[in-house]
């Protein structure tokens, strides 16, 4: 009895360590996305872990109605997908301040506010040290800004070393 336990333990610890994936100790590059007006992101991420990071975004964006910038962190989880493949999900949140152009109607002046923010996406590890994602961010804001709720989908390049 004890010998089938430790066969099925080994069994079970060989098929877990199979399946886990280191992820790149850094990795530094730009995401490009559109949620209100286009938007880029200096974008760093930091591992925790063997499947858990830390994103940092500074972002800039820009609308007909505002031009603003955005500060993200998000603690993200990391899956091995298929080869090169990841799949990630996250959650975390940050500041943003917006200046608000005098014909948006309701606004006028400046505003500075905080955010709850959600992350899914995939991504792909080529051989070289680059790394290519696709991922969405709801977002979700709390003081008086028009829409409450962004949904950002953008495309992350990113060097990683």
């Amino acid at each position: 009895m004890k010998k089938s336990i430790f066969i099925t333990f080994l069994l079970v610890a060989f098929a877990y360590t199979a399946q886990a994936q280191e992820i790149s100790p850094n990795a530094l590059g730009l995401r490009l996305g559109d949620g209100n007006g286009f938007g880029a992101e200096v974008s760093y991420q930091r591992a925790l872990g063997m499947n858990n990071r830390l994103e940092l975004d500074l972002g800039l964006r820009s609308d007909n109605n505002f031009d603003g910038f955005s500060l993200a962190g998000l603690y993200q989880w990391v899956w091995l997908l298929d080869g090169n493949f990841n799949w990630y999900a996250g959650v975390g949140g940050g500041v943003a301040s917006y200046d608000y152009k005098p014909d948006f109607p309701g606004y006028n002046g400046s505003e500075t506010f905080i955010f709850g923010a959600g992350d899914i996406g995939i991504e792909y590890n080529f051989d070289i040290p680059l790394q290519i994602s696709l991922d969405a961010r709801p977002e979700f804001a709390f003081g008086n800004y028009n829409d409450n709720l962004d949904f950002d989908i953008a495309l992350g390049i990113r060097y990683r070393f």
